[in-house]
């Protein structure tokens, strides 16, 4: 099919990696508990839309041409390391908002909301980014192509497209999952404060650990 090998194990494969936590759940996650579950919705939308932009990259080849580059790839990674540990500081000083009888706990998490377009474009940035996804995309998909077939573009674009619909499903139930815990403990500011230092910590040490990491 589209000169695609082996369809059923990359969607097993796929599931596995969705399943397993890495930056763009923990971003989702963080932004669930610090504006509930819209602000988790419209970040994992974000996310999806970074993928199709490696997916369209991967299929005209220049996900190969960032991946051979040693400047690039450092450029990138140092990028989108700094924009974590950002995100991670910010969930961090985070401060919370005591719920009053006049201002209830939806309140106290609306006092801090950000508008949705910029949910939006901070989960797109942030998948973008994260050169683990551009050597994903690179080294993972070329493994179900053909190499004889004269359609790996149009290949390319189908495995990208059923990767990013199943990533989407599974990022929009953590969403949904996160933002329900945080509507149960937003009228707990302690609770709420220490959920918050707790993404922005993992953040962090993503943050940390992409910086340090080698190709």
């Amino acid at each position: 099919m589209f000169g695609i090998t082996h369809f059923g194990f990359f969607l097993a494969a796929v599931f596995l990696l969705n399943v397993t936590p890495g930056p763009d759940t923990a971003y989702i996650v963080g932004r669930s508990v610090a504006q509930g579950r819209s602000a988790g919705l419209v970040s994992a939308l974000g996310i999806s839309a970074g993928c199709c932009v490696h997916t369209l990259a991967c299929a005209f080849g220049l996900t190969a041409l960032l991946a051979a580059s040693a400047t690039a790839f450092t450029v990138i990674k140092l990028v989108g390391a700094c924009y974590l540990v950002y995100l991670g500081v910010r969930l961090i000083l985070t401060k919370q908002t005591q719920a009053t009888p006049a201002a209830p706990a939806s309140a106290a998490v609306a006092s801090q909301s950000r508008p949705l377009r910029q949910l939006f474009l901070s989960g797109f940035w942030t998948n973008v980014l994260n050169p683990k996804v551009v050597l994903f995309f690179v080294s993972f998909f070329p493994q179900f192509v053909n190499v004889t077939s004269s359609h790996k573009t149009l290949a390319f674009l189908t495995l990208g497209a059923a990767f990013v619909a199943m990533s989407t499903v599974w990022s929009c139930f953590v969403a949904w999952v996160a933002g329900s815990v945080t509507q149960r403990v937003s009228g707990k500011p302690g609770i709420k404060k220490w959920l918050d230092r707790t993404v922005g910590s993992a953040f962090v040490g993503l943050g940390l650990k992409l910086a340090t990491s080698t190709r």
